[in-house]
């Protein structure tokens, strides 16, 4: 019997994002092919998939021992994330199998599917740089007898999702900082810098905007600046190793001595950079907006200030926390939730919308300030429909009797006007403490 070749072994994966890349998270299912193309029969021993997630660190040093004498460090650390094996033709591992367990595969194309789920944890996001990388791939070998087994590899990718609609990424981050030039024994005067920005979370694309006060009272002239920087940490043996690289940058105009500027919302781009990578005990991403003052001939007036970079963007609208929301739904069927509806905002319904298709609308209240509150006069109830609604109250009486008169009482306070604001006490009998410590009313207390 002549024997066929292996022409092509091939891995697909079914699920594809938008740029026909295999995209996962932790917790979903990878499924796929392998595709196997033979040009006759084919004698296999075994199939097997083997699926693996790694963060791995690796650099080396050079250092001296002697006068003569030098060696090399080498520094690595590895920590697995996923490693699944499945075999799909043949028995597991089964190195000196029997001739008769062997699979013909006939002349033309042959599709296997696998799958698997990723682990339900904080998995690193797919990373590549100097010293270290995390990578997720999938690898298939097609074992033959007597011949070397044929082998592909291809990888996927793995985001760990930061959402940067909590609390903490929505919080603004500012600093001032100020600085005085000396030279021997004269001092100019001082070099002072303020800067905020609206929130620490942003994802690849925003543009975060920058308010910032310079004040320049020296003798020099000097140039505001702003930068991102990404930092990247290394852990191995103990030790570790930072590579910063910058991102964007942008620059302000020449300060003169005595002049200052002021930046309202300067726009700073982020390009397509890798999210933050958080919790990964080997490698670090981290980034900072660095805005500072550019001091020609000394060291510069630096303020750091730390960024999150995100995968979940900004939702549309503002929200807060699912605690308020439970403050509003404790109270709303009382009916005091209710607005009138020629005043309902058409963004907050839009936001709502967007939460309900997203599944938060449990734990988030959309809060929309386009429309001002209203005054007494659009909640003007007029006394026929108030007395409609103390009549239906009072028509509920039966088995829950002290109920209804719990909501007629509700209704009734519901309806009626805010009180008018007078200067005169308008319960003159009320009562006093007297000095001895009794309590009498106002015309049993003693004159004093």
């Amino acid at each position: 019997m002549v024997l066929g070749k292996v022409r092509a072994l091939a891995v697909y994966f079914d699920s594809l994002n938008e740029n026909n890349l295999p995209v996962f998270s932790g917790g979903d299912l990878v499924s796929g092919r392998l595709v196997v193309e033979v040009t006759g029969d084919v004698r296999v021993k075994r199939l097997d998939i083997t699926a693996r997630g790694v963060a791995k660190v690796r650099w080396t040093e050079s250092r001296n021992a002697g006068a003569n004498t030098a060696y090399t460090q080498n520094y690595t650390e590895e920590v697995e994330y996923l490693h699944h094996y499945d075999t799909l033709i043949g028995d597991e591992r089964d190195e000196d199998g029997p001739e008769e367990g062997l699979t013909i595969l006939h002349a033309g194309l042959h599709e296997f599917a696998f799958s698997f789920s990723l682990p339900q944890m904080a998995l690193a996001t797919s990373f590549e740089g100097k010293h270290g990388s995390v990578r997720y791939w999938v690898k298939a070998e097609l074992h033959r007898p007597w011949l070397l087994p044929v082998k592909v590899k291809k990888e996927f990718i793995v985001f760990e999702h930061i959402d940067i609609n909590t609390p903490l990424l929505l919080a603004p981050q500012a600093g001032t900082k100020e600085k005085t030039l000396c030279c021997w024994f004269c001092a100019s005067g001082p070099i002072s810098l303020s800067a905020k920005i609206e929130r620490k979370g942003y994802t690849p694309g925003e543009s975060i905007q920058i308010f910032a006060e310079v004040e320049n009272c020296s003798s020099r002239v000097v140039v505001p600046k702003a930068a991102l920087y990404q930092t990247q940490t290394f852990v191995a043996k103990g030790k570790g190793k930072q590579i910063q690289q910058l991102v964007s940058n942008l620059r302000g105009e020449p300060l003169q001595q005595g002049k200052s500027q002021s930046w309202e919302g300067k726009l700073l781009k982020i390009p397509p950079v890798s999210p933050s990578i958080l919790d990964c005990p080997i490698i670090r991403v981290e980034y900072e907006l660095m805005v500072y003052v550019d001091i020609p001939g000394g060291l510069n007036l630096s303020l750091s200030l730390p960024l999150v970079i995100g995968t979940i963007p900004l939702h549309a609208c503002s929200t807060r926390t699912s605690s308020i929301s439970s403050n509003c739904s404790s109270v709303s069927w009382l009916g005091l939730s209710e607005r009138p509806e020629g005043r309902r905002c058409k963004h907050t319904e839009a936001c709502f919308l967007s939460s309900w298709a997203s599944g938060t609308e449990r734990s988030l209240i959309p809060v929309c300030f386009s429309a001002a509150p209203p005054s007494y006069s659009d909640l003007a109830i007029s006394e026929a429909y108030r007395q409609d609604c103390l009549q239906g109250c009072d028509r509920s009486g039966g088995e829950g009797e002290d109920q209804g008169s719990l909501l007629t009482y509700i209704t009734e306070f519901r309806y009626l006007p805010p009180p008018l604001y007078s200067e005169a006490d308008p319960y003159p009998d009320s009562v006093e403490v007297c000095g001895t410590g009794d309590i009498r009313r106002l015309d049993m207390c003693p004159s004093r």
